[in-house]
């Protein structure tokens, strides 16, 4: 019995970590957005056609690099985009896992927290996606299909004609959830 009490308060100890942890990943992300809007309302667009080689432009928030805001209206999300992948950016914000968006190849991976990608999988296809960079320049997409890949496919993660991805673990951590969007005629 003592056992079971143990185990009991171990997961209620776990359970509580996890909403910490997500309302931490919340509040972390809504700052970087609010400090990152505010700076790209100030920057100034490029008219003349731009090198789709060229690098994407960052701006330094709290000591981490962003390389734009993504939104999606019909989750209503504004989250900041982090330049680089890694498992403890992740725990801040959603993060470029590879490509760019003026290739038409960029995969964004972001954590299944309620305010991050949680509730990627409520999207459907039509639904509009927004990308602001750096620079101010804003890219619109549409979401085109939802697909489940498996967790150790980074084949299938990053395969296909998508000018924007953007996935996260399913529930179990088994799986990742890949939202596929191709630009939208602007």
């Amino acid at each position: 019995m003592g056992a079971g009490l143990l185990c009991l308060a171990a997961a209620l100890g776990l359970c509580l970590w996890n909403l910490w942890d997500q309302a931490r990943a919340e509040r972390a992300a809504q700052a970087a957005a609010e400090q990152l809007s505010e700076q790209l309302s100030q920057a100034a667009q490029e008219p003349e056609e731009p090198d789709p080689n060229r690098p994407m432009p960052t701006v330094e928030v709290d000591g981490l690099a962003y390389i734009g805001l993504l939104e999606i209206p019909a989750l209503e999300r504004s989250l900041p985009v982090l330049a680089e992948w890694s498992e403890a950016a992740l725990e801040t914000a959603p993060c470029r896992y590879q490509g760019s968006l003026y290739l038409g190849d960029l995969i964004i991976a972001g954590h299944n927290y309620r305010s991050h990608f949680g509730p990627l999988q409520r999207l459907e296809s039509g639904d509009q996606v927004y990308f602001t960079d750096c620079g101010g320049e804003r890219f619109s997409f549409v979401v085109d299909t939802l697909e489940t890949v498996a967790g150790v496919d980074f084949e299938g993660m990053e395969s296909g004609e998508w000018d924007l991805t953007l996935f996260t673990c399913t529930w179990g951590g088994q799986s990742r959830l890949a939202v596929r969007c191709l630009a939208a005629e602007t």
